[in-house]
């Protein structure tokens, strides 16, 4: 395929949209990445569609639960979400399973068969090819760095099945590529971090090679590509394994934690740091998403007085390390071990909070709680359950960070419990809406946090 086909502007289907939105308003809900599980989909309205070749267009759509979207160039209230939407001319086929959203009766589609046009491997392969070329399509922008060996032509794509709030497509085993299915404007940090952090020669984190963005409805990032960790496992992996074979993790924990603290030194080089923690401000903020998780997921309120007291204690506490651009969302699933070395992934952040949120400066106390409740999540995966492994890990893990780091999580006890408490939370209210077996994993954690604080 010529270059310059993949460059000639396309126009995409006009005219009424109600029969598919019918349909997509039905196919939202069975989504792993849709955030709007536990609300109907009052309002759906495509707010951009460009076809990027045929067969396949690109749309950004607002999914809302009632509201109208606001005018000009401003996201309507709500959620965008990214969606490349297959369309056929023949009947659904059984192979399509879950990417399939129905045959649509009316409208510029009439009579089409649409889907999840990443789940085709034939629109996967054209969309790598795309991003091979630098360039538009209407108000989408192919761009790449030209300091990073980029990807071969004919790589075959594989979409991966595991549960996440974004679709990665891995090609050849040599690149990953994040496509981002929940936008917000602004540049996205998974592309924005790496990026910066390559510039400093921090070898723990793969550099992006190319990235897709867009300029209408608003700015944003929509996918990022990055070389793909072909020998590696995910630190969960690897937990759950050594768990199994009743074998020790302190000494992976420990090399973790000094690989943390890399990431975090790169980052206080690479971005603006902030002055020490307003440990008020955030004691308010924590205590505020505590009420609202509460008035959610009623089992947490007879703890919301014990779970207080630990934001409380910010006050009499020292203000800790300074605020910092940190991953955001940091624990075992998001980082790989490669031979002996750890690699750190995923920079998007919780992409339930604000873009704004996501990027701005943190304490690094965040990220290290959100590992340290990892290790529990990991040793509660098997009975009976192992509090002695996930103590050993956490120790050993802030161990190996203070080595790197030159201060002791251990020793911010109170920040520690704080923000410890604060990811309890998040969990409970992300397990209650997507994961409601896993709730009692958090659970424990929010009692033993609530009554005994430690």
């Amino acid at each position: 395929m010529t270059k310059t086909a993949f460059l000639r502007p396309r126009s995409a289907p006009t005219g009424s949209m109600e029969s598919f939105t019918g349909l997509l308003r039905e196919w939202l809900p069975g989504q792993r990445w849709f955030a709007g599980k536990d609300r109907p989909v009052a309002d759906l309205h495509v707010l951009s569609m460009t076809e990027l070749f045929p067969g396949c267009l690109h749309l950004l759509f607002h999914a809302g639960h009632g509201g109208v979207p606001s005018p000009g160039n401003t996201p309507p209230a709500g959620d965008c979400y990214q969606l490349l939407l297959g369309v056929r001319e023949e009947r659904p086929s059984p192979r399509l399973g879950r990417a399939l959203i129905g045959r649509v009766q009316d409208g510029p589609l009439a009579g089409r068969t649409v889907y999840d046009a990443l789940h085709d491997p034939r629109s996967a392969q054209l969309l790598l090819e795309r991003l091979r070329y630098p360039g538009t399509t209407g108000p989408l922008h192919f761009e790449c760095d030209t300091d990073q060996p980029g990807p071969r032509a004919g790589l075959v794509p594989r979409l991966l099945d595991a549960e996440q709030s974004n679709s990665s497509l891995v090609y050849g085993e040599e690149f990953i590529l994040k496509v981002f299915r929940r936008i917000q404007p602004g540049v996205n940090p998974d592309l924005e971090v790496p990026g910066a952090l390559s510039r400093q020669g921090c070898h723990r984190v793969p550099a992006p090679v190319a990235w897709l963005r867009t300029t209408h409805p608003f700015r944003a990032t929509l996918g990022v590509l990055q070389p793909f960790l072909r020998d590696a496992s995910d630190g969960w992996t690897l937990a759950l394994d050594a768990l199994a074979a009743g074998d020790d993790f302190t000494a992976q924990s420990h090399a973790l934690g000094r690989a943390t603290a890399d990431v975090h030194l790169a980052l206080a080089s690479a971005f603006p740091v902030g002055g020490p923690g307003e440990n008020g401000l955030t004691a308010t903020a924590m205590a505020e998403r505590l009420t609202a998780a509460a008035h959610s997921v009623p089992v947490l309120q007879p703890f919301v007085p014990g779970l207080k007291a630990a934001f409380a204690a910010l006050a009499t506490c020292d203000p800790g390390p300074a605020a910092q651009r940190i991953h955001g969302d940091l624990h075992l699933g998001q980082v790989l071990r490669a031979g002996r070395d750890w690699f750190v992934i995923d920079f998007e952040g919780e992409p339930s909070r604000p873009l704004s949120e996501r990027r701005s400066a943190h304490s690094p106390l965040r990220d290290i709680a959100g590992m340290l409740r990892s290790f529990d999540y990991a040793a509660r995966q098997r009975r009976p359950w192992r509090p002695e492994w996930a103590r050993r890990c956490r120790e050993a893990y802030c161990a190996g960070y203070a080595a790197r780091s030159g201060w002791d999580p251990r020793k911010k006890h109170g920040l520690l419990r704080a923000y410890e408490t604060d990811r309890a939370v998040y969990e409970v209210l992300y397990e209650a809406r997507h994961r409601p077996d896993w709730l009692p994993v958090p659970m424990a954690a929010i009692e033993r946090l609530a009554v005994r604080g430690d």
